[in-house]
């Protein structure tokens, strides 16, 4: 909730930090009305976002094939998408300082859907990866908002079980647009999967600004270039902050690798399967829906630290998993990965939400950018390493990404530990 006015005037990024206020009487909690439409609303916007975001990502054996380019080349359609949301996602968000979060959410699905509805006519590589550039940019104005509107219309307490929801939400829209453009594509091609997906995300769009609530906590403020740089500067120089930013990166970096080429290793021998076969795999996104919505319990029963390491243990166990030759045995492997990803992901999300006193929408920001910039580095990566040296290669850069969010967790217990022994009040992950 935006601190009390003090009389001067408010700009995006302001440096003078908020007097502890307590939760303001409108914020939404479970149970109160207005909570299960913004819980709907976000959901559906979750929905359309990954469905749109990697809606070429199980297609990309066929456009390989269709187009004649490689695994390499082919995955530029998902990482131009994830790229240029990352680089977008801050100065859009300090847009919704000034014009508000639910018309730039609103704006962002629109323009997205639009774009969505063109790139299955993109002639050829180039253009489809240019139309997906523009579709990853517009989607750049809905994570951090959204993140920045349930920090502002939800009470703290039920902040983690609300943006567990808003997550499980991408789940669903990952599972949903991949299974569809599975089917479809199996049927009538990748172009029309694809036109698909833009049909569903229309659908979501509308349902979204049907439901979502009018915001009650919400302060416009000028835009100050000077002020956002040094809210973002200051971001920065918190240690916790950018440990936060960094699990995100690495747990997406493993996500991004591995669902970028099992559509590669699942297609190929010994398993062959169809395409519509391979687009159900994906089915396992329901257990992220789960274990992003549990992630407030994991958090109350183990903390914060505790919750990162089971969902890192989860994750490293289904990526070893998954070298064995077995369809059952890569199916449990892509289970575990989901549900130690997603898990993560939230109790990382929710921790930048909480810790950021001020500018909490680039405090989302920075965190979506550097989650998304992880997601492109890891299909590009993923893709040239399976194509060195197949899916073991793949599996070696996951556990490295893995290795990462452990170390920087560790690093933060004993920063912890070392500002206890300094008496310094600080909240740890």
């Amino acid at each position: 909730m935006p601190p009390a006015s003090t009389g001067a005037p408010t700009t995006v990024g302001a440096s003078t930090a908020p007097s502890p206020v307590a939760p303001s009487p409108v914020q939404l909690a479970p149970g109160a009305p207005g909570y299960r439409r913004m819980s709907f609303a976000l959901f559906a916007a979750g929905v359309a976002t990954f469905a749109l975001l990697y809606s070429t990502q199980a297609l990309l054996p066929l456009i390989s094939g269709d187009l004649g380019v490689s695994a390499s080349a082919a995955s530029w359609t998902v990482s131009a998408a994830t790229g240029a949301l990352a680089l977008c996602v801050l100065p859009l968000s300090a847009l919704s300082e000034r014009f508000g979060r639910s018309r730039m959410m609103t704006v962002s699905l629109v323009v997205a859907v639009a774009v969505g509805l063109l790139v299955p006519f993109a002639p050829n590589v180039g253009a489809l990866v240019a139309l997906r550039a523009v579709q990853g940019a517009a989607l750049a104005g809905l994570p951090a908002s959204a993140m920045a509107y349930l920090a502002e219309e939800v009470r703290p307490k039920a902040l983690v079980a609300a943006i567990g929801l808003f997550v499980a939400g991408n789940s669903i829209g990952g599972m949903s647009g991949r299974i569809l453009t599975g089917w479809v594509a199996q049927a009538w091609g990748w172009r029309a999967a694809l036109l698909a997906v833009g049909a569903l995300a229309a659908v979501c769009a509308v349902a979204f600004r049907l439901l979502l609530p009018k915001s009650r906590n919400f302060t416009a403020v000028s835009l100050n270039p000077s002020a956002l740089a040094a809210t973002v500067r200051g971001h920065l120089a918190n240690p916790l902050l950018v440990r936060l930013y960094a699990i995100g990166a690495l747990f997406m970096t493993v996500f991004g690798a591995v669902y970028t080429v099992i559509g590669y290793r699942l297609t190929a021998a010994p398993f062959h399967l169809p395409q519509g076969v391979v687009g159900s795999i994906f089915l396992v996104y329901l257990v992220g829906t789960v274990s992003s919505a549990a992630a407030g319990k994991l958090v109350a029963r183990l903390g914060r630290r505790g919750a990162l390491y089971l969902a890192v243990s989860t994750t490293a166990a289904g990526l070893m998993l998954s070298l064995l030759d077995s369809l059952a045995a890569i199916l449990a492997g892509l289970v575990l990965i989901t549900a130690g990803f997603f898990a993560g992901h939230a109790v990382a999300s929710s921790s930048v939400s909480r810790t950021a006193e001020r500018g909490r929408a680039q405090a989302s920001a920075l965190y979506q950018s550097a989650y998304y910039l992880g997601s492109s580095a890891g299909g590009t990566l993923g893709a040239i390493a399976f194509h060195a040296g197949g899916w073991p290669a793949t599996v070696l850069l996951g556990l490295l990404a893995v290795l990462g969010v452990v170390s920087v967790t560790l690093y933060g217990s004993h920063a912890a530990r070392v500002e206890r022994r300094l008496a310094t009040p600080h909240v740890t992950c």
